[in-house]
C-alpha cells in the first residue's frame, strides 16, 4: 500500500504544479504591459546563464532587441573588464551565503559603445531548493557613475583628471584610436591648401555581425581591436586613424597622394591576410574593406571627398562579397571540423550525395546552389557545444543530449543573422525534422519538412551509419541501406529515400512486391 500512497501523493504534487504555472501564465500576460512599461529591466536567466526573460526596457536602454537576447548568455553583454567581478560577486549568491547580491558593472550596448547598470539580482529556486537560475533588475545609472566619478575626483589629482578626461573625449575606448568627435575636428584643421593633396580612407569591417552572433561579443571586440592595430600599424605617425563607428573606421593621410594612399591601402590589405595566417585558432577572419579618395584643389568639398571614398568602399565591398563569403564559410567549417568528429571529407560526401538525389527531383540552380550550402552548413549550430559533448565517446547524459538537441535552433539563428546565409536558414531549423512528426525541434509531418531538409536528412544519416564514429563502428553498405530502407515513411521521406537507394546507390528496393507509386517531381517543381 505504501507505493500506491506515495503515487497518490505525486499525483497530487504534480496537479499543484500544474495550478500553479497555469496562475502564473495568467500573471504574465495581465501584467505584461505594466512591466513592458515601467523604467527597469526585469530579467530571468536558467541555471546557464542564459536569458530567459527580458521585458521591453532593455530594448531602451541597450539597442539589443528581447528576441535576439533570449537565450544568449548574459556573460556576453557585460563588458569583457567586467566580468571577472561580476563572476566574483555571483560566487557568494551561488553559495547561498547571501540572499541577494547588487552591484554596477558595464553593459554593451548596440552601436559598440557601453552603459553602467546596476544589477540587482536573486536565486530562483525549484520546489525542491534547487537553483533554476536568477532573477532581478537592470537599472540604468551611467548619467550617475559618470557624475559620480567626476564628484569622487580629488583636487590633488585633477591636473591628472583632466588629463584623463581629455583623452576619453577624443579616443575610442574599446580600440585606443581617436573617436569620431576627433576626427571631425582634425577634418576641419586639416582642409587647407597647406595639407593638399589631403586624402581620405574609409573603411568597414567584413563578417562583425556574424562573429558577434556566432562567437559573442567579446569575440567581436577582439575582432575590432585586432583590426584597429592593423591599421595604426599600417599608417604614419601623421596620418589621424580614428573609429567613428561600431565596424567603421576612417584615415586621414595630409599632404598624401593618390598613388601613395594606394599603397597603404594595399600594405593594410597583405597584413590583414598575414594576421590572418598567423592567428591559429581564433574564431574570426580579420578583414576590412577599404575605399579611398583625394582632394588636390582647395575649392573642393572635403565632404565630398569622403563621400567618393565612401562610395568606393562599397563597391570593393561588393567586389570581396564572393571571396569573404567563401572566407567566412572555410572558417566556420574549419572551427566545426576542431570541435567535432566531422570531416571534410564527411562534407564532401553529403554534397555529392545530395546533388545526385537533387539530378533526380530536378532542382533548380537557386535549389543546388542552397543544397550545397546546407550540405556545409548543417551542423553550424554545433559551434555553441562543448566539444567534449561532441566527441564524447560513450552514451550521452540526457543533459548532453538536450545540449545537442538545440543545435538547429542556435544554426536557425546563426543563419538568419548573415544575409549570405538567411536562404538556408529554415533548412538548417528542420534537418532533423522526421517524416511521423517524430523530429525536433518543431516536431513538422510529411511535406511540411522543407525538401532540402528531407534530402540531407537521409544522406547525413546514411554517411554517419557507414562511417567509424567515436561511439560505434562503421556499419556496411548493406546494413545502411536496410535502415534506410527500413525507416522510410517513418523517419524518411520514402520518395526521396527510394531516390537514394535505387538512382544514387544503384541497389534495390525491396521492402514488398507491391508497385509503388513514384512521385514525378519533375512535374510538380
Amino acid at each position: 500500500m505504501k507505493i500506491e500512497d506515495d503515487i497518490v501523493i505525486l499525483r497530487g504534487k504534480v496537479q499543484e504544479l500544474e495550478a500553479k504555472n497555469i496562475k502564473i501564465t495568467k500573471s504574465l500576460k495581465k501584467y505584461e504591459s505594466i512591466l513592458n512599461n515601467i523604467n527597469e529591466v526585469i530579467f530571468q536567466t536558467d541555471a546557464g546563464g542564459l536569458w530567459t526573460y527580458l521585458n521591453r526596457p532593455w530594448e531602451e536602454i541597450t539597442g539589443f532587441s528581447v528576441e535576439e537576447s533570449l537565450g544568449n548568455l548574459f556573460l556576453n553583454y557585460v563588458h569583457p573588464e567586467d566580468r571577472t567581478v561580476n563572476q566574483q560577486l555571483f560566487t557568494p549568491l551561488v553559495q547561498r551565503k547571501k540572499e541577494y547580491c547588487k552591484h554596477t558593472i558595464r553593459y554593451h550596448i548596440k552601436d559598440g559603445g557601453f552603459r553602467w547598470i546596476e544589477v540587482f539580482a536573486r536565486l530562483t529556486l525549484d520546489e525542491n531548493n534547487n537553483i533554476i537560475g536568477t532573477s532581478g533588475t537592470l537599472n540604468d545609472v551611467h548619467e550617475r557613475i559618470l557624475m559620480e566619478q567626476e564628484l569622487k575626483m580629488s583636487r590633488d589629482h585633477l591636473e591628472g583628471v583632466v588629463a584623463d578626461i581629455h583623452y576619453l573625449s577624443y579616443h575610442d575606448v574599446l580600440t585606443g584610436l581617436y573617436n569620431r568627435a576627433f576626427f571631425e575636428v582634425e577634418r576641419k584643421r586639416l582642409d587647407t591648401k597647406r595639407q593638399l593633396p589631403l586624402s581620405v580612407i574609409i573603411g568597414d569591417i567584413n563578417g562583425l555581425k556574424l562573429t558577434n552572433d556566432m562567437f559573442g561579443h567579446a569575440e567581436g571586440d577582439k575582432l575590432i581591436s585586432d583590426i584597429a592595430k592593423i591599421l595604426s600599424r599600417c599608417c604614419r605617425n601623421e596620418d589621424i586613424v580614428a573609429r567613428i563607428g561600431g565596424d567603421e573606421f576612417c584615415i586621414l593621410l595630409p599632404q598624401t597622394s593618390s598613388e601613395i594612399t594606394q599603397a597603404i591601402c594595399q600594405r593594410i590589405y597583405q597584413t590583414c591576410e598575414e594576421n590572418a595566417n598567423e592567428m591559429g585558432k581564433k574564431n574570426y577572419y580579420p578583414s576590412i574593406s577599404l575605399g579611398y579618395a583625394t582632394k588636390t584643389i582647395i575649392g573642393e568639398s572635403i565632404e565630398n571627398t569622403m563621400k567618393d571614398a565612401e562610395d568606393s568602399m562599397y563597391e570593393r565591398k561588393l567586389l570581396e562579397h564572393k571571396s569573404m563569403h567563401s572566407s567566412i564559410i572555410s572558417s566556420i567549417q574549419s572551427t566545426m571540423f576542431e570541435k567535432s568528429y566531422e570531416t571534410e571529407k564527411h562534407v564532401k560526401r553529403l554534397i555529392d550525395f545530395s546533388k545526385s538525389i537533387g539530378q533526380a527531383l530536378c532542382l533548380t540552380d537557386k535549389q543546388f546552389n542552397e543544397l550545397e550550402l546546407l550540405a556545409k552548413l548543417h551542423d553550424i549550430g554545433k559551434m555553441s557545444i562543448d566539444a567534449r559533448i561532441l566527441t564524447k565517446p560513450g552514451k550521452l547524459t540526457e543533459r548532453e543530449w538536450s545540449e545537442i538537441k538545440k543545435h538547429p535552433v542556435v544554426g536557425y539563428r546563426i543563419a538568419q543573422a548573415s544575409p549570405d546565409f538567411t536562404p538556408i536558414a529554415d533548412f538548417i531549423l528542420s534537418h532533423h525534422e522526421r517524416w511521423d512528426g517524430g523530429g525536433y525541434p518543431q516536431g513538422l509531418i510529411g511535406e511540411n519538412i522543407p525538401l532540402l531538409s528531407r534530402i540531407l536528412l537521409v544522406v547525413d544519416a546514411y554517411d554517419a551509419m557507414t562511417q567509424d564514429l567515436p561511439y560505434r563502428k562503421a556499419m556496411s553498405k548493406e546494413v545502411a541501406i536496410a535502415e534506410i530502407i527500413k525507416n522510410a515513411g517513418t523517419q524518411f521521406d520514402r520518395d526521396i529515400a527510394k531516390i537514394f537507394v535505387e538512382n544514387v546507390l544503384g541497389e534495390s528496393w525491396e521492402v514488398n512486391s507491391t508497385k509503388e507509386k513514384h512521385v514525378n517531381y519533375c512535374a510538380n517543381l
